[in-house]
């Protein structure tokens, strides 16, 4: 699946102790009207179970399973009923939903665990989670469970293997995907599917470590909870996938050919995503940085990790995928899916006892360690690159030690997270600082400390160099390093890191993703190894030690002999160093060609005859629906189980100093959340693309007192964090979009002054003088997006689509699109002959946006909190302008409505076709999100993804724009792509549905409607609700029609939908070869484009 592909906040939850933040700025939002919550507001829309987010660390491979597929079935009945002994003391169970609560049952578990198989090995209270966790094994399979029990309504399971391989065929990553397509319990092609049609799960998937694989679900609801549960223990433990040899070529490899005159070629679900991986230069880095560091299994051998399993790709080379075999694969499973190497882990409210009756129904996966280097090793790599800009100033290197060849004490592990966030974690930290401005790279490689794996490492290094300054990055690191043992770190950085630190563990913020699955990742950091699972759940020890040594001994004591010990006399350094090669994509597709040339030869006419026949009957068995006695296999609920009202936000609107205040009284544990919304109606349109630098100017500049560490110190002393971006999007029945620029801070209730204090001097004290920093600015934001336009091309498709529909998208394109790369490319130079200009144009972007006539201010925290902090509100507001300079302007702005290619060196496509379904007369009816996510999770499934071997093709109705968009990621298609998005409109229309079917397609609906919200986010999503004029009368409203949808409903939407078959404008970021084949096929169907 995708390495590290969560939010880097959510990444942080994972890892145990990552304290380091990133200032991503954010374009324009997808708000679903009928939603409690906008989807991914940080980022691009998506479906959040297709497509994953691109924007975490990539060393660390964690293949997120976010696309299940399909499977077929065969008999291998002797291996069954072998399976069946083996798997009968464990197996899962029907379950029916507690009556009671936890506390109840506590004094019984003990003698309830007895009577099931279980034995208690351990039991601690976590104060830190307010939770009683239990370990229990399974006499007769060793299986180990924790079970984790709390007042939190979200409730968590993950089964966990430790799964290392041996080599680079993928084999772990390809079974992850394959024990979802059916088994022994529910024998449909996709249980998964099912699930994600008809459950309300808060999250739903599976994704592979290096040496583990994880199978997790959560939900608030207990029955649904279950149900998930028990889809999962009998998908693991009893896969059809190890009988079906089908699964094993759907989801891994296959060789294809649908004719025997035309061409052998390579599909498979985890091939073509691993291809898109592989077409990354910052995947390739990282890659290439990790297996080095362990043992690198490309032409360089003893390069981190020589010994062991890290030195393999977990998630698969493109190159050795195709060397796997189905006995290979079946034996991986047998070996390494059993309950004695299970950890099993459990989280919430739910009936501890319950949980132990859900699973009483030898191996060799040990991880070795490493031993540490001698002395250092040099690793050279190619990269494919593009045309575009100089090849020489484009190389990357990343510097990476081993830390030590044996885990660490919990004590060490927060001391190296808190030096590592001294040293990377923010702008002003100074390794990160002294590198950005040596102007020898553009952005940052490397991930830094990273302790997931058994043994820790450290990673760092540039992107952007020029061949003749590779060394002196090196000896840049190294110097900085030195320096920083040798000095220590001044008194400021060290408190500001203690706070941003302790405000984050305390504050336990981990987003949409749930509570319980952030602290079964942290545990099984230490669990699949055999260490204690309980040790990474519990930081109060380790950090009350950790401060009363910095108190006693001073930071220079406690931090200066780990850069030494870890870093600078570690001999077990390997260095990457990654070139430019513009001849190596085609290379990679000529080499792959040769081998499918000489396949071709090696066959017979009757063999190619037989190939094309088991092509035929593979897609046939894809494209053929379950029976519907298949289907009620798997659980779900009924529409009585569903609430009939949305979720409400308590929200109090006042007036402050003539300024609208929303306060929403929630429960945060005495955190303070607060928006500052400033209207940019009134800014001028050539100033659009500046405004994310912008936004990073105020964060990243100093004042006329202050530098900008100084600044950055002071706000992670004084608060949780205060970020600045723009917000864009349409407003349904309106034709003027809804653009402001959000100020977001936290902070506690009694700081709540420094907070607002702090957000007026960003807004109003911060200068627009450091010419260099600028230019560091717009050298990491051109880095971010050429970064963007590689792994993230179906969000670059989304939203030039959108620029040429309608004008928010075209807005949120200049902030954040290719457009916005262009400008990036010719501001660079602009920089040095114009800084004066662009400095006045900084500040007019602020005059025009900051005024009282403007501005709302949006808080959430209990109410004696809101109170108290109106006075600070009113002292900052009555320091605002009480009105802009500028008069409001119209934007009236589109790009051209042609087909549009945008060209990468890449060996997969991202895929897009879009209309405005509002222009054709269609009326907005809650039953559109019915219809839109069926077609994702159906016709899209089936033909872009299990059949065409894409990683992902789904839709997405933009209800505010009226947008309907089909999109498809790391797609080695192009045009028959587009030839399935032409063809939905007649798949409604020919559609039948019983009404098991309809019911858990309205039930899916209702479970991303009412998705799971921390207080935040609940604060949030009020606020962006009425900035788009969305009514709880509306959402009651919208509610009301999905849960009534018919499938009459299918029917009439086919009518919208066909307008994006005839009107549809197509982009595409695609490969030059697949570019020049359709515009041959199709007469110069797309105008290209060479964006890198």
């Amino acid at each position: 699946m995708e390495r590290a592909t969560l939010l880097r906040s959510s990444l942080a939850c994972n890892r145990l102790f990552s304290f380091r933040s990133s200032h991503s700025l954010p374009l324009r939002r997808s708000v679903s009207s009928s939603s409690s919550a906008p989807r991914n507001h940080h980022h691009h829309r998506h479906n959040r179970h297709l497509i994953p987010n691109l924007t975490g660390r990539s060393l660390l491979r964690r293949h997120w399973r976010l696309l299940p597929a399909s499977s077929l079935s065969s008999s291998s009945s002797a291996f069954s009923l072998r399976r069946e002994r083996r798997f009968s003391a464990l197996s899962p169970r029907a379950v029916a939903t507690p009556t009671q609560s936890p506390s109840e049952f506590s004094g019984a578990q003990d003698e309830v665990a007895e009577k099931l198989g279980f034995e208690k090995v351990s039991e601690e209270l976590i104060g830190e989670c307010k939770s009683k966790a239990v370990l229990f094994r399974h006499k007769k399979t060793g299986a180990e469970v924790m079970s984790v029990s709390n007042d939190d309504e979200n409730k968590v399971f993950g089964i966990v293997f430790r799964t290392p391989p041996k080599d680079s065929t993928g084999i772990p990553h390809i079974l992850e995907h394959s024990v979802l397509c059916g088994s022994r319990k529910y024998p449909l092609k996709e249980p998964f599917v099912e699930l994600l049609k008809g459950s309300l799960h808060t999250f739903l998937n599976a994704f592979t470590y290096p040496d583990r694989t994880c199978y997790p679900v959560a939900s608030t609801n207990t029955k649904d909870f279950y149900n998930l549960v028990d889809v999962y223990l009998d998908a693991v433990f009893f896969p059809k996938c190890v009988e079906d040899f089908q699964t094993f070529q759907q989801e891994g490899w296959h060789y294809e050919l649908n004719d025997p005159s035309e061409e052998i070629a390579y599909k498979g679900v985890v091939f073509n995503e691993m291809k898109g991986v592989y077409s990354q230069p910052d995947n390739i880095l990282g890659r290439t940085a990790q297996q080095a560091s362990f043992f690198f299994s490309w032409p360089f051998v003893h390069a981190l990790f020589p010994d062991n399993t890290y030195g393999v790709d977990s998630g698969g080379d493109p190159k050795v995928i195709p060397k796997l075999t189905f006995e290979e694969f079946k034996e991986f499973h047998c070996k390494y899916y059993h309950p004695s190497n299970a950890r099993i882990w459990f989280y919430g409210d739910d009936d501890p006892n319950e949980r132990l009756r859900i699973l009483s129904a030898p191996n060799e996966s040990k991880i070795e360690s490493q031993k540490l280097f001698p002395e250092p090793i040099r690793i050279v790599e190619k990269y494919p690159a593009g045309e575009g800009g100089d090849l020489k100033k484009k190389n990357m290197v990343c510097l990476n030690w081993l830390l030590s060849d044996k885990p660490l004490d919990l004590e060490t592990e927060l001391t190296l997270g808190f030096l590592d966030h001294l040293m990377l974690g923010t702008p002003a930290s100074p390794l990160r600082k002294i590198l950005l401005e040596s102007g020898l790279g553009d952005a940052i490689v490397g991930g830094g400390i990273e302790d997931e794996l058994l043994q820790p490492q450290f990673s760092i290094g540039l992107k952007g160099v020029s061949e003749d300054d590779i060394q002196k990055v090196e000896e840049l690191v190294m110097n900085t390093l030195k320096k920083l043992a040798e000095e220590g770190f001044d008194k400021e950085a060290v408190e500001a890191s203690m706070n941003t630190i302790e405000f984050s563990l305390r504050e336990n913020n981990t987003g949409s993703f749930p509570r319980g699955l952030s602290l079964m990742l942290r545990s099984m950091g230490k669990w699949i190894y055999d260490l204690n699972p309980f040790e990474p759940l519990k930081y109060e020890k380790p950090l009350k030690a950790l401060k009363a040594r910095i108190e006693e001994e001073g930071s220079k004591a406690v931090f200066s002999p780990l850069i030494e010990k870890f870093i600078l006399n570690n001999p077990h350094r390997v260095t990457v160093e990654m070139q430019p090669d513009l001849e190596k994509a085609s290379r990679d597709e000529a080499a792959e060609k040769e081998v499918l040339e000489k396949v071709r030869a090696s066959l017979t006419e009757e063999d190619l005859a037989e190939l094309a026949r088991a092509t035929q009957e593979l897609r046939l068995k894809q494209e053929t629906p379950d029976p519907p006695e298949a289907l009620k296999a798997v659980p779900s609920l009924s529409l009585h189980d569903i609430p009939k009202e949305p979720i409400y936000v308590p929200t109090e609107t006042g007036d402050i100093n003539g300024v609208k205040v929303l306060k929403h009284d929630l429960f945060t544990n005495d955190v303070l959340y607060t928006e500052v919304v400033f209207d940019m109606s009134s800014l001028k349109q050539e100033l659009l693309p500046l405004v994310p630098l912008f936004c990073q100017s105020l964060l990243e500049m100093g004042t006329k007192d202050l530098t900008f560490v100084q600044l950055n110190q002071l706000i992670g002393r004084k608060t949780g964090g205060i970020s600045v971006y723009p917000l864009t999007s349409s407003v349904r029945g309106k034709e003027d979009p809804c653009s402001h620029i959000i100020v977001r801070g936290k902070a506690m209730s009694g700081r709540a002054e420094d907070l607002f204090n702090l957000v007026n001097c960003v807004l109003q004290e911060v200068q627009f003088t450091d010419k260099q920093r600028f230019k560091q600015f717009v050298s990491q934001s051109k880095a971010r997006m050429e970064n963007r336009l590689r792994g993230s091309g179906h969000g670059i498709a989304a939203a030039r689509m959108d620029a040429k529909l309608n004008v928010a998208g075209w807005i949120s394109e200049q902030m954040g699109g290719v457009s916005y790369l262009e400008f990036l490319q010719t501001l660079e130079d602009k920089v040095d002959q114009d800084w004066e200009g662009i400095s006045s144009s900084l500040e007019e972007i602020r005059r025009s946006l900051l005024s009282r006539s403007g501005c709302l201010i949006n808080m959430t925290a209990e109410r004696k909190n809101l109170t108290s902090a109106e006075k600070y509100v009113s002292k900052f507001l009555d320091l605002l302008p009480a009105s802009s300079l500028y008069e409001a302007t119209t934007w009236n702005a589109r790009l051209s409505s042609g087909n549009e290619a945008i060209v990468i060196p890449t060996q997969v496509n991202y895929v897009g076709k879009a209309a405005n379904l509002y222009e054709t007369g269609y009326q907005l009816s809650g039953s559109a999100y019915v219809v839109t996510k069926h077609i994702s999770n159906t016709w899209l499934w089936d033909r872009v993804r299990v059949s065409g071997g894409a990683y992902g093709g789904f839709c997405d109705f933009d209800t505010h724009s009226g947008v309907f968009s089909f999109l498809s990621y790391r797609d080695p298609n192009l045009l028959k792509t587009l030839d399935v998005y032409d063809g939905t409109a007649e798949f409604l229309r020919q559609l039948e549905m019983d009404n098991d079917t309809l019911t858990k397609a309205i039930i899916g609906t209702i479970g991303d409607v009412d998705s799971y919200q921390l207080p935040d986010a609940k604060g949030y999503s009020s606020l962006l609700r009425y900035l788009l004029g969305v009514t709880d009368e509306e959402r009651q409203r919208r509610r009301e029609e999905i849960l009534s949808t018919r499938l009459k409903d299918f029917k009439e939407f086919a009518d919208a939908i066909e307008s994006v078959k005839d009107k549809g404008v197509v982009v595409a970021v695609a490969s030059p070869d697949d570019v020049d084949a359709a515009n041959k096929e199709c007469n110069n169907f797309f105008q290209v484009k060479k964006a890198l």
